[in-house]
């Protein structure tokens, strides 16, 4: 009987460049582009850069906005970690996992590595991505309910699937890789406690994990082919038993239907259940409403994002780092109200740190709406009770950026240009990365990634 692995990996070893729809490739491009901004927009981190000095040794590798060239695996791990950095990258809504941070470094650097072409980068984007989305709703919440980091561990398996892609490896050693990665994965969910940076740890460790699960499985090395469904599977290991789980969710329409079609680009720098609650606020500023009217705010919310997103209430209104106010709805809330906009400049130690701000944020509350549609749907409502007592309402239906309200091509663009200015990239520079967007399936090579070495 065949194993889910060994479907997947025949799948991906006959995946053609012509039988990708033309939607998925557009987004494969838009994720490109994305990635390459948030590359650029966090290399000036202290956190990357601690990841670009741990390299120890030079490589033919590149990690965009950086200068030389890195082992494969630490071009994907700087890569990875940049562009999740600010949490601004992509989501797939349902279990949210985020696929470019980790599909763009890991194939990336492989191609680039093994000089294949921009074909072979656009069979291994489409391969790893979309089993990402669908790995997601095998179980929806129930990785998070287990303690662990959706994009982590499911990253790690989508990794091994992509890069076996990207260099053509026969269906029995990809199966075997996606083995392999499975005892690679990991990351637990605990930095929501203070605010650390592991999470952006997550993205780069299995883009790097993917790369080596395949470059074992290439030179013989085994790997369970049961690793998805197994006894001591990946959900039996990384999911909360609780929920029941839908394994035809990996397989069923594979190459008809595409999920990764509906991929979500973010309009803001922050988690993602965070961002209709903002919409929602900006909207009531939009209706005039000031937040020296505001007496007090109720946003109802699911139950699934509250030990998240909402508690501990005290870091929640008041967080300590710029990286913890980015999974806090109160903050965000107040911000929409205040500021009217949440891009890169508004989580910083001096913007988290605005009395007007904070003031606002105290006043937020939630109350749990059991008839929320959360995982299927991303909603946020916010309700304003004026100091003359009178209520004001507003309601995001849906994740903007998401299947529901794309961006447009050009949002996306301007998102890049932004995050590029913000990262200091010359005009020039960024121009040319726009260019190789648009073109880099049609490569012969992805020689032309070594301009982008500044």
């Amino acid at each position: 009987m065949t194993t889910i692995a060994e479907g997947l990996a025949g799948w991906a070893a006959d995946l053609k460049p012509e039988s990708i729809p033309w939607s998925v490739r557009t987004t494969l491009r838009r994720l490109l582009l994305d990635s390459g901004g948030l590359m650029v927009a966090s290399r000036g981190r202290d956190y990357v850069a601690v990841c670009r000095d741990a390299a120890e040794a030079e490589g033919a590798c590149t990690a965009i906005g950086h200068r030389g060239g890195f082992l494969s695996s630490d071009a994907a791990l700087i890569s990875g970690v940049a562009i999740h950095g600010e949490d601004y990258d992509d989501t797939f809504e349902g279990t949210p996992v985020h696929v470019g941070a980790v599909a763009v470094p890991a194939t990336l650097a492989a191609a680039e590595k093994a000089g294949a072409s921009g074909a072979d980068l656009l069979r291994g984007l489409a391969a790893g991505g979309e089993l990402a989305c669908r790995m997601a709703l095998v179980a929806p919440t129930a990785i998070h309910r287990a303690g662990f980091h959706p994009t982590a561990v499911i990253g790690a398996l989508s990794a091994a699937l992509a890069t076996s892609t990207v260099l053509k490896l026969e269906p029995r050693q990809t199966a075997a890789a996606l083995g392999i990665a499975g005892s690679l994965a990991s990351g637990i969910i605990e930095y929501l406690a203070e605010g650390t940076s592991t999470k952006r740890l997550h993205p780069g460790w299995a883009a790097q994990s993917g790369l080596r699960a395949a470059a074992l499985a290439a030179r013989g090395f085994s790997g369970p082919h049961t690793v998805f469904e197994g006894e001591h599977g990946f959900f039996r290991a990384f999911a909360a038993p609780e929920i029941p789980r839908d394994f035809d969710r990996l397989t069923s329409g594979l190459g008809e239907t595409w999920l990764l079609e509906g991929l979500a680009f973010k309009p803001y720098a922050c988690g993602t259940m965070v961002q209709p609650f903002i919409d929602a606020a900006i909207a009531l500023r939009e209706r005039g409403i000031r937040p020296d009217e505001i007496a007090e705010i109720t946003a109802p919310t699911a139950e699934g994002i509250v030990h998240r997103l909402w508690e501990p209430l005290t870091e929640k209104t008041r967080p300590t780092t710029p990286y913890s106010a980015k999974f806090s709805v109160p903050f965000g809330i107040a911000l929409g109200l205040h500021e009217g906009r949440a891009g890169m400049a508004q989580f910083t130690s001096e913007a988290i740190a605005a009395p007007g701000l904070l003031a606002l944020a105290k006043k937020v509350r939630y109350e749990v709406d059991p008839e929320d549609p959360y995982p299927e749907n991303y909603v946020g409502e916010v309700r304003a009770t004026l100091t003359n007592g009178e209520t004001i309402s507003a309601r995001q239906p849906h994740l903007r950026g998401g299947r529901r309200e794309p961006l447009s091509e050009e949002e996306i663009r301007a998102k890049f240009r932004a995050n590029a200015g913000f990262g200091a990239w010359p005009e020039a520079l960024a121009r040319a990365y726009e260019g190789f967007c648009e073109e880099v399936f049609d490569l012969p090579s992805l020689a032309a990634l070594e301009q982008f070495r500044n």
